[in-house]
């Protein structure tokens, strides 16, 4: 959520940097725009690594749960 804003609040900073012919302003509101980039892609990332490791503990708990049922059986 935290790269949304951050996006959101760039555009319109960068906006009114135009409007208000201040270039400082606009450079602001591009780099907030970049850093809502970069906080998105990140949190993507998070995603799915979290996804990725959900599924390999769920792997491994269905392995485990089969070699102790072949243990039982054995």
């Amino acid at each position: 959520m935290g790269g949304k804003i951050d996006k959101i609040k760039g555009r319109i900073k960068e906006a009114v940097g135009v409007l208000t012919d201040n270039d400082s302003l606009q450079k602001e509101g591009q780099r907030d725009q970049a850093v809502g980039e970069v906080k998105e892609t990140a949190e993507r990332a998070v995603e799915k690594v979290q996804e990725t490791a959900a599924k390999v503990a769920a792997q491994v708990q269905d392995t485990v749960a089969r070699a102790v049922e072949q243990a039982k059986n054995a």
